[in-house]
């Protein structure tokens, strides 16, 4: 964000909150004014500050396009993602950012693309499908996995529905559990890659959601040809100050929040198969 030379990159610029949606019990999506100048890509993410409470990394969720707001898709699992969750509209919060890499839309031009996201984590990757349907003819076959623990887990529930309806993408949704109301699959997301349709040579996968399902997710990827080197993992772990001077970020020899969360799995997938590096 633009501020006066000299300030410090710790000092968040206050947004205004202008609408809110409540995505499931738990988790909201927050529409705040912009700052003159912002921009972000895809896969990027900015540090939220509620005063009083603290502050934490929440990944943009928002059309990369629309310079007029900030939006983020938050999940309350603690005081402090609490806070702004339940943040009214009108009121403001701290914002510090975009900080990180983003995902690897130019490597995608002119190839099939494979997005695969599980629950929340649907959120880093849904600027990166509304670049996509705005620039469609930049790329070959589109393919959306997306899977959630249930029909209450579900996010972005209506651009899910419209996705879905649109000819020119393929896109699948898949629950754990089902109940009577639920007409779709049930299963776990990742037993639908074996039987995407791509040119594995000439094709770029982008993974997020828990790491458990993305281990799952690259094997099968690789299963279906795809290179170490195409298939691109966000890697949202114990960020803390966003500028990599606190080290809660450190995954082996990076910092997530400055060389990340955007890693491909030929670079930082050892790292990935071994618990609590």
């Amino acid at each position: 964000m633009n501020k006066p030379d000299g300030a410090s990159p710790y000092l968040p610029v206050q947004a205004k909150l202008l609408s809110r949606r409540e995505e499931t019990t738990d988790t909201t999506t927050l529409h705040f004014r912009a700052p003159a100048g912002y921009s972000f890509m895809p896969g990027q993410f900015n540090m939220i500050f509620v005063p009083g409470v603290g502050e934490v990394p929440i990944s943009l969720s928002g059309n990369a396009n629309n310079r007029r707001e900030i939006v983020h898709t938050v999940r309350n699992v603690g005081a402090v993602s609490g806070a702004i969750a339940q943040t009214r509209v009108g009121a403001f919060a701290g914002l510090r950012g975009p900080y990180g890499t983003g995902w690897p839309l130019s490597e995608a031009k002119g190839k099939d693309l494979v997005i695969v996201a599980g629950g929340i984590g649907l959120a880093p990757l849904r600027p990166v499908i509304y670049d996509v349907l705005s620039r469609r003819n930049h790329y070959r076959k589109v393919t959306i996995l997306y899977g959630a623990r249930s029909p209450r887990d579900v996010v972005f529930r209506d651009e899910l529905g419209k996705w879905v309806e649109r000819g020119d993408i393929h896109v699948e949704i898949s629950l754990d559990r089902g109940d009577s109301a639920w007409l779709g699959h049930v299963g776990v997301i990742t037993r639908f890659i074996p039987w995407v349709e791509i040119d594995p040579v000439n094709t770029v996968a982008m993974v997020c959601g828990p790491e458990v399902m993305m281990r799952f997710s690259v094997r099968e990827l690789q299963t279906l040809g795809i290179q170490d080197g195409s298939i691109f993992l966000s890697m949202e772990r114990n960020m803390r100050c966003g500028l990599g001077h606190c080290g809660h970020c450190q995954f082996g020899g990076d910092f997530v929040c400055k060389e990340g969360p955007v890693f491909s799995y030929e670079y930082a997938g050892e790292r990935l198969m071994v618990q609590e590096v």
